[in-house]
């Protein structure tokens, strides 16, 4: 019988599957080797997971071997194959095992009885997690396919087991005798705030403080606490578990490229001995069902609030999002126990893979306090058309669960307890919103100047869930799309087949038209939670975008192996970000070709000749642009950030943000010379950025010789309708006009720009 390869074992709903039906690590990862052996038609299968303060490997799942030795088994980091694969971090492959001199022969384990070997490590980010293996009698019996499905595997694997594997740290930490959180008090005067918008859109409801240190785990019932029986809370777990897992489904099925198993840690608390089994048995020895929850619940919070791992410390949320959820649905009429439909959420706080499950529980809007909106949130938030708004004022964080909240994401505005007349006006807007956005959907992708001059309208696409709206708005293709999103709202690096497999769906579901991937742009405001940040001075000046890749080409190599195996069949483009000089593009494509090469030499199919460009956003790119575009295929201008380095303006500090200029003259210069200099090489050249939606300046891109212009999907109608109204010959006079200008308030006067005065200090 034929090998089932990456399609069957690998994917995420399989996987899922295996996790729901499991009631113990153990028993999902005993089921998890079946399954991995029956497909890969296997003899054995194993999965040894890694002790770290040990340093050893221990044999914790098997099928084909002496099961005598499941935990009882143990190898040194090294230590034969297996040992070998987890220290050096690679795949190993063996047609004969017993022939290579690091197989560590095991007396009564009854491996001797087989040839072929395949050993992947797993791996969460940079931690060391363990050690998948599958062996047969036949020799030579896996190939490079069998490789590659058991790496997707594993990386799927590695979040279940990590989280499973911090709840048993939880287990031997002593309980915290730290004393319980001071009252709540709310501040005066919170009637009416000013803050910046980050996310269009308009958001009524309930106030909930998300990670605050408010521990209280009341939900407004009307029953008396002893209302409710045992069969009231095994019903509750059972409701708790399903409802957890249709959001799963959910959310994987909306957002298949960033939703992977977001929900596994609050299902393996829930699944707990000491979590759920605790409750029960304090139900069992006559305490209320309600205070069983209540009292456990608090407990895990306490525990995970002073743990000192930090990944532990991210669970806080997740058990008071279980702690609330049991509790509601406790009553026997609870239909729907999502924790924060319909809210407004209040934090000091969040990671990405938290605004996940907030969309995820319909959440109406967020409230992001006391701290910079990193445009890795921002861009997720407007993806996810989540309204929020940030403000520094901390004492909201202190605001009432009873009191509402209305958010106006377009304004940055916050009503606090708002008026009904007030409630009135934004239902009034909300219901012109609406009209609006029934916008007439064009009959073709072609747009065009009022005079026939042609320009290309693509879309930014930052989650494949976005393409349904480019699509609807006939985007002539994807300009730019962020391939970061994938690595930066989940808590590990997605594996090469993880990223092959959104690369692929992003490239089938455009059907043929221009796509450009942008390769990793992390660092700076775009961290990943994951990985050991560097305290740099000046993040924005520092070891992001192509710089990280270069300095971690294991992870710039899987990311373009993943994109060329996509590219298979397809026309495919790869852009690098933020290009210093000529010698970095020169530095990443060397590393393609290097991948070009393996792939060639694993006769795995690939696109073989990819077209590669240059993002321009540095004053030191814009100065060797020539140069540049004689070596790349094609160049793209990064607007936001080319003003923000040539104008050295951090674009996210609000003490500075009046300095942010985008028709600052050394801007318009620069852009001029870029487009020069593409448009001499017969070199495709677009602009991508705030200001190709901006009608006071898309007349200047278009004079200057721009003909492909990359905005946020929903822009796209507004742009068209723009360059509609747009003459191009006079374009081309005006840009030429604002070039001779050398003053700021002189390009003002020319545009018709009034800026407010600059408070005096």
């Amino acid at each position: 019988m034929a090998k089932e390869h990456v399609e069957l074992i690998c994917s995420i709903g399989e996987l899922a599957g295996l996790f729901q039906k499991s009631t113990s690590l153990e028993n999902f990862l005993q089921t998890a080797v079946s399954v991995v052996a029956y497909h890969m038609r296997a003899a054995v299968c194993s999965v040894y997971l890694y002790e770290e303060e040990l340093g050893e490997l221990v044999l914790h799942a098997n099928q084909g071997l002496n099961p005598d030795y499941i935990g009882r088994l143990r190898l040194k980091l090294g230590e034969g194959l297996v040992g070998t694969a987890l220290k050096e971090l690679r795949p190993i492959r063996e047609g004969s095992a017993p022939r290579n001199p690091r197989f560590k022969h095991i007396p009564g384990i009854n491996e001797e009885y087989f040839q072929a070997f395949l050993a992947v490590p797993i791996v969460r980010g940079l931690t060391r997690v363990g050690v998948l293996v599958v062996q047969d009698p036949v020799q030579d019996y896996f190939d490079q396919n069998d490789t590659r499905a058991l790496q997707a595997i594993a990386a799927q694997l590695a979040s279940v087991i990590e989280n499973a594997k911090l709840l048993m740290a939880l287990h031997r930490m002593e309980a915290s005798t730290a004393p319980a959180p001071p009252a709540v008090t709310v501040a005066p005067d919170l009637k009416f705030l000013r803050g910046l918008s980050v996310s269009p859109g308009i958001a009524l409801g309930r106030a909930t403080v998300f990670g605050g240190p408010d521990d209280d785990l009341h939900i407004e019932e009307s029953a008396p606490a002893g209302a409710y029986s045992r069969a009231d809370f095994d019903r509750s777990l059972h409701n708790t578990e399903a409802q957890l897992t249709a959001l799963q489904t959910q959310m994987e099925e909306r957002l298949e490229d960033v939703a992977s198993m977001i929900f596994s840690a609050h299902i393996l608390i829930l699944r707990d001995s000491m979590f759920s089994g605790a409750m029960a048995r304090l139900i069992e020895q006559g305490s209320p069902p309600r205070e069983a929850i209540v009292q456990i619940a608090t407990d895990y919070i306490r525990l995970f609030a002073a743990s000192e791992n930090p990944r532990l410390r991210e669970k806080v949320q997740d058990v008071k999002d279980l702690g609330r959820r049991l509790l509601r649905n406790l009553r026997p009429d609870a239909k729907d126990a999502a924790d924060h439909a319909g809210r407004v959420i209040i934090a000091g706080e969040l990671l990405p893979s938290d605004i996940l499950k907030l969309v995820a529980q319909r959440a109406a809007g967020l409230l992001l306090v006391g701290g910079g909106a990193t445009s890795h949130i921002a861009i997720l938030a407007r993806s996810l058309q989540l309204p929020m708004v940030m403000i520094e004022n901390r004492a909201l964080l202190d605001l009432h669960e009873t009191v509402d909240v209305l958010l106006d994401g377009d304004q940055g505005t916050i009503y606090v307890d708002p008026t009904p007349e007030v409630r009135q006006r934004y239902r009034d807007l909300q219901q012109t919103s609406r009209e609006v956005a029934s916008i007439p959907i064009p009959e073709s992708d072609a747009s065009a100047t009022s005079d026939g001059e042609r320009i290309d309208v693509m879309a930014n696409i930052n989650m494949l869930s976005e393409l349904k709206i480019a699509h609807r708005f006939r985007a002539a293709g994807v300009g730019l799309y962020r391939s970061e999103f994938p690595f930066i709202v989940r808590n590990d690096f997605p594996s090469e087949e993880e990223q092959y497999r959104i690369y692929r769906s992003l490239l089938d579901q455009m059907q043929g038209s221009d796509v450009i991937m942008r390769t990793l742009d992390v660092g700076g405001d775009k961290m990943l939670s994951y990985f050991p940040s560097v305290n740099e001075a000046n993040p924005f000046l520092g070891l992001r975008a192509l710089r990280f890749s270069l300095r971690y080409k294991d992870i710039f190599t899987r990311q373009l192996r993943a994109m060329l195996r996509a590219g298979e069949g397809r026309a495919l483009h790869i852009m690098f970000p933020l290009v210093s000089s000529v010698d970095d593009f020169v530095d990443a494509r060397a590393v393609v070709r290097e991948c070009l090469r393996q792939l060639e030499h694993e006769r795995t199919p690939h696109h073989a000749t990819p077209r590669l460009g240059a993002m321009v956003e540095m004053p030191s790119a814009v100065e060797v642009v020539t140069e540049l575009v004689a070596e790349a295929d094609f160049l793209s201008i990064g607007g936001n950030d080319l003003v923000q380095y040539v104008l050295a303006v951090d674009r996210t500090n609000a003490q500075i943000s009046d300095h942010y200029v985008a028709y600052h003259p050394a801007i318009l210069r620069a852009l001029k010379r870029i487009a020069d200099a593409a448009l001499a090489a017969r070199k495709p050249v677009s602009f991508c950025g705030e200001m190709a939606s901006d009608p006071r300046l898309l007349p200047f891109l278009i004079g200057i010789g721009i003909r492909r212009l990359s905005v946020e999907p929903r822009q796209i109608p507004n742009v068209r309708q723009q360059l509609a109204r747009l003459n191009y010959a006079e374009a081309r006079t005006r840009a030429a006009f604002l070039l001779t200008l050398g003053r700021i308030s002189e390009v003002e006067q020319a545009l018709g720009i009034t800026r407010p005065a600059t408070p005096a200090a």
